[in-house]
């Protein structure tokens, strides 16, 4: 089976957003959670306190009595989960079929889209890259034939790893022999010590037991579970389902904080037609647009409006895109613009709104306009697939 299946997981994901939104932090024991004075545990922790032994729901006590010098933060699990929702983002920039695990982790079926990528390990770095460009954050990626392999190919070389896993049945079992047993999913503290007496400490030990004498060790649920996982297979397979999109959304991050205006506002407008072809090879009109920018210290303010009736069209998302941005009167350099559209429904469903947006915008959106707007757009869809982008450009 070919390597199409990643597993994303954020390197000390609370921890690393404290380090990027407070670099005074940089190189210091960043330890998140409760405080060391009082009962609770920490949630996660930076690398550099992990050399002291500190790991994540451990007591914030004992993390203290190990890490005196550490940094404790209490956690702002509003602004982890907008951060996690930007990582999902890019992931889903490169496929579809994400399968978050949790705040911090995703899996990802590639196999629809290595047709544009050398192979999975090259749209790994890319990923990776794109997660630290776009976030200011790294990634450790796993990339393997199945679930398990990828899961555990991500955490071998953190931080910011990135491991293949082999494809061949056989070098799959001897890449797996001189890990520890623990490796498994479903080898824990109690079970462990129990292989352990046994002379069973590697993965590769485990792979010579007769299956028989793991049931009696395990007993029969465990050890039908580990068995097939200690040699390389796993079964369990992603929804091969997109999930239903409830927003779209593109973000261009500069490679250094952008001062002129003007070329922000193009890239803004840029971006809000091709959500506009987004929003049409869906089938969906949006009733929401909204902006995000982001400034060179991290900081990010987004804004949003109505508009007067669900809509798909360029003209329509690109007015709204400059209203937003030409009400907000930025002056700083940008590191980062975006622009999205929300609350999407299927025409059949799109009955108008009340025009909250702006009164120009009002005007701008009669019916007969919009529906020859909707032919026009079709007609540059179909140019630009078959010339390219650049083949036709709008102007103001």
């Amino acid at each position: 089976m070919a390597l199409h299946l990643l597993h994303v997981d954020m390197d000390a994901f609370f921890a690393a957003i404290e380090v990027r939104d407070n670099p005074a932090l940089r190189g210091l024991p960043v330890i998140v959670g409760a405080p060391p004075d009082r009962r609770g545990v920490v949630s996660t922790c930076s690398y550099e306190a992990r050399v002291f032994g500190v790991h994540s729901a451990m007591p914030s006590r004992t993390a203290y009595k190990l890490c005196p010098q550490g940094v404790f933060l209490p956690g702002r699990h509003a602004h982890y989960s907008d951060v996690s929702r930007q990582v999902m983002e890019v992931l889903e920039s490169f496929t579809p079929f994400v399968e978050p695990v949790s705040v911090d982790e995703a899996f990802l079926d590639v196999a629809g889209v290595l047709h544009a990528w050398p192979d999975a390990a090259a749209l790994a770095r890319a990923l990776k890259a794109r997660i630290r460009k776009q976030l200011g954050l790294t990634a450790s990626v796993g990339v393997a034939t199945n679930l398990f392999l990828a899961k555990l190919a991500s955490d071998l070389h953190k931080p910011d790893g990135l491991t293949v896993a082999p494809e061949d049945d056989a070098a799959i079992r001897a890449w797996l022999a001189p890990l520890p047993v623990g490796r498994l999913w479903g080898i824990g503290q109690k079970s462990e010590p129990v292989l352990a007496a046994a002379g069973i400490k590697t993965i590769g030990d485990l792979q010579r037991l007769d299956e028989a004498r793991l049931v009696t060790l395990l007993g029969i649920g465990l050890a039908r579970h580990v068995w097939p996982l200690a040699n390389g297979r796993d079964e369990r397979r992603l929804s091969l389902n997109p999930r239903d999109e409830r927003t779209i959304s593109h973000e261009h991050t500069f490679d250094e904080d952008c001062r002129d205006q003007e070329r922000v506002r193009g890239v803004l407008l840029e971006q809000a037609e091709r959500v506009a072809v987004r929003l049409r090879e869906a089938g969906r009109l949006a009733r929401t647009a909204r902006i995000k920018v982001r400034f060179g210290d991290f900081s990010t303010i987004t804004r949003q409006a109505p508009f007067p009736a669900p809509t798909d069209t360029d003209r329509e998302l690109r007015q709204a895109a400059r209203l937003l941005w030409e009400r907000e009167g930025i002056r700083r350099p940008v590191r980062l613009i975006g622009f999205g559209v929300s609350d999407l429904v299927a025409p059949a469903d799109a009955a108008p709104r009340q025009p909250l947006l702006f009164p120009e915008f009002d005007r701008s959106a009669a019916p007969p306009t919009r529906a020859r707007d909707q032919r026009i757009d079709r007609v540059v869809d179909r140019l630009r697939a078959n010339f390219g982008r650049d083949a036709i450009r709008r102007g103001e």
